[in-house]
Formats: structure tokens, sequence, C-alpha cells
């Protein structure tokens, strides 16, 4: 997987500044007089920062930043002088990082931050947007050159700090790969078998096959994958970090590794991007992953349904009628409303089995969500208030978009169905609403309860502030800082 850059902290020393190699980044206010670091590089360079700092006085802004290029008296091929005041808020610091990021390309980095009170943030910023998917690139610049370090006053505390920062950003990275990767790459098995090599951080991680499904009754997982040759998987990953008999948090997530719709099938323009249609499952694992590196005092529960949705002589037709875990039967009026009859059963085998305290659920399930709210939000459906007034705290903390939107039984109607208890799509008005109404219906009485509709926020096409065009990994960060103010400890 890609890892993130390499950071460390260490002591500074403003005679080690002048022969860094790489680039050099020097932090100033946006007005007042400089400090010890900046006041050692302008040293250096014959006064250059100061001429700088001087003639930008009236116009610089918080988060600015002005390249030095082949400055002298300096072994750094650039000097990056970032404007960011001690009392900057986090996202500005975070932000910084992540622009210092996009400046730096493959080259080594030394980022001198003194005693800045956030140069934990400003190290997350960086690492988060210094991704790029390159598995299947044969020319990228080896690991070695891209190491960045940071001088800090000190280096112990704020690399604590860091650390589980750090581990985060490897949990948005892992699946960040998980939504970049080609349907042929990863397959149901690959999936499963990634997630599977988690072991080795601390998870207990259990694999469903096709048999254990059928003895199970997941009828409507099943008739997703029964038109491809890739077996249909549920994988269960467990973190047990926090009290002994406390019920655990559930995330479940979609992981259709490929959707052509089926036998409802999609237009051609545009099918590449369904590689991403595992979205809601990478990002569960990449959550799973963040909570085990930084060893999280809760106990969490992960539950992916990985199905390929293909057309072939074997598939489920419109029409057919599929008997889901939970004994509803359910009329598939469209096989490309599958990612409903994945989740549903895996969120009925996850509350049977494992009666967690919460349940919260992950699908890129609708391009109804897009049309509400675009790529700036993430569409979220919830039965209780506080979990999820929880969840948007934790989503605004960390700078991940997540919208509210509403359920109720008028919007249940539309799912009626002559024949069968339940039809999978309720037609096209409100469609992002019908789908977790949907879903609704197989949440246990009393089970507080969130549904994400992810299609927007999953992937995008253009960069973002804290990643590139492609996989942004929205929702490890929200997901882990939900865990941490309201599971960690919990009794």
């Amino acid at each position: 997987m890609t890892k993130p850059v390499s950071v460390s902290f260490e002591e500074t020393n403003l005679d080690a500044i002048a022969s860094a190699q790489g680039r050099v980044c020097i932090l100033v206010p946006v007005e007042g007089n400089l400090g010890q670091e900046a006041r050692r590089v302008n040293r250096v360079t014959k006064g250059a920062i100061a001429r700088l700092h001087e003639a930008r006085e009236d116009d610089a802004k918080v988060g600015d930043i002005v390249t030095l290029d082949w400055p002298v008296g300096m072994a750094a091929e650039a000097i990056d002088v970032v404007y960011l005041p001690r009392r900057c808020s986090i996202e500005e610091a975070r932000k910084a990082g992540a622009a210092l990021a996009q400046k730096r390309g493959s080259k080594a980095m030394l980022v001198s931050a003194g005693n800045h009170p956030k140069a934990a943030e400003i190290a997350l910023g960086l690492a988060l947007r210094d991704y790029m998917f390159a598995d299947h690139k044969t020319d990228e610049a080896p690991e070695d050159e891209r190491a960045v370090r940071i001088m800090v006053s000190r280096p112990e505390d704020i690399e604590a700090k860091a650390a589980p920062h750090l581990a985060v950003a490897e949990g948005v990275f892992f699946t960040r790969d998980l939504i970049n990767e080609p349907a042929n790459v990863l397959t149901t098995t690959e999936f499963a078998n990634r997630l599977e090599a988690m072991r080795d951080i601390g998870l207990d991680v259990e694999v469903l096959d096709e048999d254990a499904l059928t003895k199970l009754g997941m009828g409507a997982l099943l008739s997703v994958g029964q038109g491809s040759d890739s077996p249909s998987k549920v994988v269960v990953m467990r973190w047990n970090g926090g009290e002994k008999d406390a019920a655990p948090l559930a995330l479940v997530g979609k992981g259709v590794v490929f959707d052509t719709g089926g036998i409802s099938l999609k237009p051609a323009g545009g099918m590449e991007d369904m590689t991403m249609d595992m979205g809601g499952a990478g990002v569960v694992a990449g959550a799973m992953r963040a909570i085990a590196l930084r060893k999280a005092k809760a106990n969490v529960v992960g539950l992916v349904g990985l199905v390929e949705n293909m057309p072939s002589g074997n598939a489920t037709r419109p029409g057919d009628v599929v008997t889901s875990m939970k004994g509803d039967t359910i009329e598939v009026i469209n096989t490309d409303a599958e990612g409903r009859l994945v989740l549903c059963d895996v969120m009925h085998y996850a509350q049977e089995r494992f009666k967690p305290a919460a349940m919260i659920d992950l699908a890129t399930l609708t391009g109804a969500v897009i049309i509400g709210l675009g790529h700036e939000n993430a569409g979220v459906f919830a039965n209780d208030d506080q979990l999820c007034n929880n969840f948007l705290r934790a989503a605004e903390l960390e700078g991940e978009g997540a919208w509210r939107m509403p359920l109720g039984k008028g919007y249940a109607k539309q799912l009626k169905s002559r024949i069968a208890d339940v039809k999978n799509v309720g037609g096209r008005p409100a469609g992002s609403v019908t789908a977790a109404e949907f879903l609704h219906r197989f949440v246990q009485d009393g089970m507080p309860w969130i549904h994400l509709d992810i299609a927007g926020v999953a992937s995008v096409k253009s960069a973002t502030d804290f990643a590139p065009a492609g996989a942004t990994g929205w929702g490890v960060m929200a997901l882990n800082r939900l865990v941490a103010d309201r599971f960690e400890n919990a009794e």
C-alpha cells in the first residue's frame, strides 16, 4: 500500500538549516517580527527574508507561501516561506502543511516549525496531501528521497502528539488505495486478502465465503454477485480495545468492486468510474486500520460485503424476488440498485451477531445524493439525533463535509411492492431518501443508526485541499474522531 511520507521530528538546530538539502520551509507571521529560525535564515540569505516580509506586509494572508529559488548561502534548492501565525486555526495549520506537500514534489524537505503550537497539525496536512497512487506507474521517485524532517522545540512532545494523526493518515491512504485500484486488480478475493493482512496490526479478521453466506440466508447480498465469476464474501474486522463487555460500534460498508448495473446495464460513458463503488467498504477498512494503529480504547467491528455486479446468464433479473437474511422478500425492480441489497444483509448480520451500541453504514449508494449535495457533502440519514449530532460534529472538526437529510414514512411508502414485502427502488423522486428508507427497514428497534451516502465525496475529478484527484479517503477521519470522542472507554 501507499505509505504516508516519512515524517521525523528533531530538535531545532539553527546551524543545520543552512546545510539542509532539498527544500527548507520557514514559518513567518502575517504581521509582526520574525522568529529566531526566520531571522537565522534571513542572516544566511543576506536579508532576503526581511525584504520579502517587508514587501508582503500589506497583502500577505494566512496560508500564503512564497518560494525563493536557489537562495544565496543555502544548500537547499528553495526556501518556502509560509505565512502562519501562532494563533492560527487547526484547519489553517493543516492547509499550510498540505500546501507544502504540493510544493515539495519528490524532494526532501526540512520544516523549521520552532515552538509553533500546531506543528503536529502541519505534519498531518502535509502527510494527507502528499499522496500519489503510483502502484501501476514505473517512473516514480524512490521513497528515500521523500522524507520530511520537522524541527521543533520539543520533538518528543510533538512526535507523541502527531503519532495518532499519522496513524489516521495511514488509514486514509489505505482507503484511497483501495478505491483507486482497478477492478481487475481489486477483485473480491484480493480485497479480502488485503483485509486479512491487517491481522498484523492487531485486528481480528474473519472471512465468510459463499457457503457460509448461504447458510446464514444472505439471499439479498448473494443475488447481487451471482452473475459474476468473482465469489461474494463478507469480511469481519474486530478491534477490541475497550472494556471487555462493552458493546461495539458497528461500521458496515458496501463493497461492490465493480458495478456494471447488472442486467439494468449502465451507460458506457463513465462506467470506468465504477471501480469506486466499493468506497463504503474502503472507508470502513481505512477507519479500522487507523483505529488499530493508534490503539483506540474502544470496541469497534467493521463488516464489509464484497461482491461484483455483472450481467450474465446467471445474473439476477429485474422482476426477480429475493429473500434477505432478515426474512423480508424484496422485488428487484432495478439491478443497478444493488448496494442496498448488499448492505441490508450485512447490517442484519451485524446486529444479530454483535448487538452493537450503534451502527453506521457507508455506501456510494445513489447518484441522487450528488444531484442534491454535489461533491461537497455526504448525505447523512439517521434515526438518532444524539448519534447524528456527534457524527456531524466529528465531520466538521475534521473538515469532512456532511449534511443531514430527512427520513419518513411517506418516503417508505414509495417502496411498497405488489408481489413482495418491499421493492428495491422507489422511483426518481427523493432517490437517496428512499434508498435510506429501504435500509431503515433492516434497522432493529432501539438501534441508533446512521446511513452515510458517500457517492459524491468518495472519489472526485479535481484535487481537494488534502487529496489529489481521485479517491479522497473521506470519512476515515470523521469516524476516527467519533470513536475517540464518543466510544473510547465507554462503559
